[in-house]
């Protein structure tokens, strides 16, 4: 099995920044597409950004040109660059990973607790 652990969440104005991260640790032999979501207060979870093990990234409409998704795929980890933060990017930030555990077993998917971030007007 496999676990993500996040960090990097808190509490920051509108217009500053924080980095978000995330270990997967466990049994892994390879991990595919790696990805960051949010969900904030009676809204459904979405997603905000996705890379693909070599290198290929996706962002969600609403943090275009203001966040960075990156992955160490030697250490299993996952960043999120999070730039001129808005108070609509208040949420729980969740970390979602692909991942095999053996060259034989079927990929599954696992999820991180999540991190809180709380952007003030």
């Amino acid at each position: 099995q496999a676990q993500l652990v996040e960090s990097g969440g808190g509490l920051v104005q509108a217009g500053g920044s924080l980095t978000l991260s995330c270990v997967a640790s466990g049994t892994i032999f390879s991990i595919s597409a790696m990805a960051w979501y949010r969900q904030a207060p009676g809204k459904q979870r979405e997603l905000v950004a996705s890379i693909s093990n070599d290198g290929n990234t996706n962002f969600g409409d609403s943090v275009k040109g203001r966040f960075t998704i990156s992955r160490d795929n030697a250490k299993n980890t996952l960043n999120l660059q999070m730039n001129s933060l808005k108070p609509e990017d208040t949420g729980d930030y969740y970390c979602n990973a692909r991942y095999r555990s053996s060259p034989l077993s079927r990929y599954r998917e696992v999820w991180g607790q999540g991190t809180l971030v709380t952007v003030s007007t």
